[in-house]
């Protein structure tokens, strides 16, 4: 029997109070926030905190935050701290340009100096409180792959857990992960390592814990439109076996997330965000193609309801 903790990874507008509930009915174990900006927490404060703000139903959770200033980063996490998250997570694995541009983000593992620099300086202010951990990547393309000396130099900064998504910056979210760089990133560390990167089913995470003997799977991308899949993971991991998905538990599920939204957000702000959130939903099956389309155009929750009532049970 195989036993694992499963991390829901941080993805800037998806992973917010009512999907990470959602994934935490789903026995997920760890939850993360959306990528919050250093900066905007100890400049724009009360708006950035609307994305810190948690339940404690999600705990074990943890607040991702990003920048480049290790003195600003270390600020951020003073700011934090009272809110109580379990664990703080530096992100230095996002490939998007406005966040590279800022000098965040996974362009940190092209200055590893700078990079521990900010782990140092974070650690000061979570040391003894909460633990702080790591997501970064491969490299940043094919010719500058530094995901061992980059990971060690982070250990020896102060982390207490790293992620690694074996992707380069330039493969986006393109290609396939090299869970080799995994497994040798964890014979070398003292520390556990998470392993992330295509994890979509609970073959491919039975998979990379034999292939790579992780310390933990993050699942990101896998879980959008599928919550349900840490609950079959650990099913499988059990017995061998999971209990596929229905359309009424596909439906269900989809109907659960945006009550969950409403609880939190204005119904405009729901209607227009749950139109990529229902797309992962129902992509995959016949006929989405014309039911995202009215459900692209809904005004109101009721109609995105009823849209999603007789699809399902046609």
């Amino acid at each position: 029997m195989l036993s694992i903790p499963l991390y829901l990874a941080p993805l800037a507008g998806y992973t917010d109070r009512a999907f990470r509930e959602l994934c935490k009915d789903w026995k997920a174990d760890y939850l993360l926030s959306e990528m919050v900006s250093a900066d905007g927490l100890i400049r724009d404060r009360q708006k950035t905190l609307d994305y810190v703000l948690f339940s404690q139903r999600e705990r074990p959770y943890g607040v991702q935050i990003f920048g480049s200033d290790p003195r600003v980063m270390a600020k951020a996490a003073e700011v934090l701290l009272p809110f109580k998250p379990d664990f703080i997570d530096i992100n230095m694995g996002c490939p998007v340009k406005k966040v590279i541009k800022r000098g965040a983000g996974s362009v940190l593992m092209q200055n590893p100096d700078l990079a521990a620099a900010i782990v140092r300086e974070v650690k000061k202010v979570c040391s003894g409180i909460v633990p702080l951990s790591v997501k970064f990547r491969s490299g940043w393309d094919s010719n500058t792959i530094n995901y061992r000396e980059f990971g060690l130099k982070m250990q020896d900064s102060g982390a207490d857990i790293l992620c690694l998504h074996p992707r380069t910056t330039k493969q986006m979210f393109g290609g396939v992960s090299n869970w080799e760089h995994i497994k040798i990133l964890k014979q070398e560390l003292r520390i556990p390592l998470i392993g992330n990167g295509d994890v979509t089913s609970p073959e491919s995470a039975e998979k990379i814990l034999q292939e790579t003997a992780c310390d933990a799977i993050m699942i990101g991308r896998g879980a959008l439109g599928r919550p349900w899949l840490f609950s079959q993971i650990k099913e499988y991991f059990a017995t061998g076996q999971y209990s596929p998905v229905t359309k009424d538990t596909l439906l269900e599920t989809a109907l659960q997330h945006m009550d969950n939204a409403l609880q939190y957000k204005a119904e405009r702000i729901v209607v227009r965000e749950m139109r990529s959130q229902l797309c992962h939903y129902i992509k995959a099956l016949p006929g989405s193609k014309e039911v995202r389309e009215k459900i692209n155009h809904a005004q109101s929750a009721e109609e995105i309801r009823d849209q999603l009532r007789n699809w399902l049970r046609i």
